[in-house]
């Protein structure tokens, strides 16, 4: 079973790894976003062909599928707080 302290299902440094992949892909969309892309990027025509392409709509995309160790986590924890006692 999963404990809140051990950061996810794998525990140890493996589990807070995993909780760190999902923040660290949106951290990284945000500032591609923000900051901008580099002259690779508007070199290439078919960069901006579709929305799909290009660097932020990727890094959403691994920020989604990396979601699962915080959705376990949180599932954990509402578990533990219906169930009448919290337990840290």
């Amino acid at each position: 079973m999963s404990d809140a302290r051990s950061g996810g299902s794998d525990g140890g440094a493996a589990g807070w790894l995993s909780l760190a992949a999902a923040p660290t892909f949106a951290i990284m969309a945000l500032l591609t976003a923000v900051i901008g892309s580099g002259a690779p990027e508007n070199l290439c025509s078919a960069a901006h062909a579709s929305f799909v392409g290009g660097m932020v709509p990727m890094y959403l995309l691994m920020s989604a599928f990396h979601s699962a160790p915080w959705l376990k986590l949180i599932s954990n924890r509402g578990r533990k707080i219906q169930g009448g006692k919290i337990r840290a």
